[in-house]
């Protein structure tokens, strides 16, 4: 694997700690600022909403760029949105800032994407993409945790510009690992790029990433209840607890990115049946506290399983715009984080239990399983109608360049 994927895994390393560390300093946050919990707790959906209004905005829009200029450049937002964070006066300024540094994240996985399967051997394409994602994985566990302790001890601001640094250093790695790609630059346009989104294998792709990871989030997004309500854990091993999640995330990807280059279709099925069968588990699970802490790193790993295939599937859907599509598949994503967390917020004050969101959880990770069913009988009868093979393993070469 190209050396340049670790330039790639530091950027994904400063976006995951930035995305994730907000939940922990909420309290702080709010204290400095004299505002309240729920008050602070839009400073979430502001970094979500940039996520979602950058992501497939940002790719489009550079479209005719080169991509190696256009990750350093989103990196350079990303460092000016924490800096502005850790800047800011009130919270107002704060939750602008938080917008701003939500924009680039999705567009930088996106491109980044498409700049490490053109690195590498069509039959490592998918591996090369769960490399690129470690970065996020191994965020939840080093950088997230490392990152709510500095801003416990020496303000919230300080953790702010902690992530800066991380920025700054994924800008040097990028200039100095990512190899010019003038040729590899997209001559579609914008027009081009839009165009691309209207196939409905794309849309379906992405309705399954929506689905899948919502399933996730439903869960998710009430552990800690789960946890210490009905597993009987003291709020104190929460966190430790959440690194679990970490290490399972961490090796479902890899694991999701090596089987997804033997059979895409096979291990999105059969991670999303893993997800199924795992949430729905859970009220059982949740009666010990070892089984509990094992049902943590196990939904980590069966969701993250999924996260190469599908990454790669929307780009191949996408052949003639896999940077926009690619993008757009992480807008997918932060709409899982808000939809799954809805859902599952239904079922919990809906009286359920508090391993009830992890049902909902369940419920749509087989909805997942049905949208990907569709878009497996929509590709056979395309297969069907053009007399050849429909193969949802291999994006079309984008970047020669990149590879010379």
């Amino acid at each position: 694997m190209p050396l340049a994927l670790l330039a790639l895994a530091v950027g994904a390393f400063g976006i995951g700690t930035t995305e994730f560390v907000m939940m922990g300093l909420l309290p702080d946050v709010a204290d400095d600022l004299h505002i309240s919990i729920p008050a602070a707790g839009h400073l979430v959906s502001a970094y979500a909403l940039g996520v979602v209004v950058g992501a497939p905005l940002l790719a489009a829009v550079t479209a005719r760029m080169s991509r190696r200029t256009v990750l350093i450049g989103l990196m350079a937002l990303f460092v000016a949105g924490n800096a502005l964070s850790a800047l800011a006066p009130g919270d107002g300024a704060l939750l602008a800032a938080r917008f701003l540094s939500g924009l680039p994240h999705g567009a930088f996985f996106g491109v980044g994407a498409v700049v490490a399967t053109g690195m590498v051997a069509p039959e490592r394409k998918a591996r090369s993409v769960s490399l690129m994602f470690l970065g996020l994985t191994v965020a939840n566990i080093a950088g997230v945790p490392a990152a709510t302790l500095m801003g416990q001890h020496l303000g919230w601001r300080a953790t702010f510009l902690g992530v800066s640094a991380i920025g700054l250093a994924a800008i040097a790695s990028l200039a100095l690992l990512i190899p010019h790609d003038r040729a590899a630059a997209s001559t579609t346009g914008l027009r081009g790029e839009l165009t691309a989104l209207r196939s409905v294998p794309v849309w379906l792709a992405l309705g399954t990433t929506v689905a899948g990871f919502g399933a996730l989030f439903a869960a998710y997004s009430y552990i800690t209840p789960m946890l210490t309500d009905a597993a009987g854990f003291a709020e104190t091993n929460v966190t430790l607890l959440l690194a679990l999640f970490g290490v399972g995330a961490t090796a479902g990807n890899l694991l999701g990115g090596r089987l997804a280059d033997h059979s895409l279709r096979g291990t999105l099925f059969g991670g999303l049946t893993a997800l199924a069968a795992v949430l729905l588990a859970f009220p059982v699970l949740m009666r010990a506290e070892w089984s509990a802490a094992l049902s943590v790193a196990l939904l980590g790993m069966a969701a993250f399983v999924t996260g190469s295939p599908l990454q790669l599937m929307v780009m191949e859907k996408a052949a003639s715009a896999p940077s926009l599509a690619s993008s757009a598949n992480q807008a997918a994503f932060n709409l899982a984080n808000a939809g799954g967390a809805w859902i599952g917020g239904i079922a919990l004050a809906a009286g359920f239990g508090p391993t009830s969101p992890a049902l909902a959880g369940a419920v749509l990770a087989v909805l997942g399983l049905g949208v990907a069913g569709v878009a497996y009988a929509v590709d056979r009868r395309h297969e069907v109608a053009h007399g050849g093979r429909v193969i949802a393993t291999h994006v079309p070469e984008q970047a020669g360049a990149l590879r010379r």
